[in-house]
């Protein structure tokens, strides 16, 4: 299978409609709230920010006015749903959550250990004893109106995802509980590093088989079917 957003796809679709533009965030300490909003509404002055809906609908030809941005959330901390989903509301746009499924499930006491062992980044303000992942049923909760999807289960890129068992464990079982826990399936999946799909044939396939539609990288976003 080969992806829809090659090199042939990207041009077409910048042609027809304009770019698609990525915006990454990590950490979104409530201290930096407003500055965030302020991005969001600079780019909604030029960009029209996409669901998944609106996703699919560019993939699948739909004429637009505007260029298009998605805003994308990594890592799944829980100052996600305090601040970054609430800004995205307050704007009416729907956020992107790329959570790193085993740092949600780890129990509260051992979410810093399993942070700094994993890559995860902590600021200065994540470091009083607080809660640092969300929960599922926050997880569940922003499902409702914003796109959550799977970051791998352990933080991990294709070059530590090696064995099957690996890529079953970083790839297929966090679809498997994220479709669970929030009532949904899943539709994109990212690796840790921004790996795009095209890099690794049975990594590919092992994205492709577990039934994710789209891979969020660090340049490109591919629908795969």
């Amino acid at each position: 299978m080969s992806a829809r957003f090659g090199f042939r796809r990207h041009r077409d679709l910048i042609a027809a409609h304009g770019p698609l533009r990525v915006v990454n965030w990590h950490t979104t300490p409530a201290d930096g709230a407003r500055a965030l909003k302020q991005r969001l509404q600079d780019l909604q002055r030029r960009w029209d920010a996409l669901d998944l809906a609106g996703l699919d609908g560019l993939f699948d030809g739909e004429q637009r006015s505007r260029p298009a941005f998605v805003p994308v959330f990594y890592e799944g901390y829980a100052e996600h749903v305090t601040v970054a989903a609430e800004v995205c509301a307050d704007l009416g746009i729907a956020g992107w959550f790329a959570v790193c499924t085993g740092f949600v499930s780890c129990p509260e006491p051992e979410q810093e250990t399993f942070a700094r062992s994993h890559w995860i980044a902590l600021g200065p303000h994540q470091q009083d004893g607080a809660r640092l992942a969300m929960t599922w049923d926050e997880a569940a909760e922003l499902a409702r109106d914003h796109v959550v999807f799977p970051h791998t289960a352990s933080h991990d890129g294709i070059a530590e995802t090696v064995a099957d068992e690996d890529l079953r464990r970083e790839v297929v079982e966090p679809k498997q509980l994220m479709d669970a826990r929030c009532g949904q399936d899943s539709a994109a999946f990212a690796w840790m590093g921004g790996t795009p799909w095209g890099a690794s044939e049975r990594h590919d396939a092992a994205v492709a088989g577990a039934g994710y539609r789209y891979v969020l990288s660090n340049t490109m976003v591919q629908r795969l079917k």
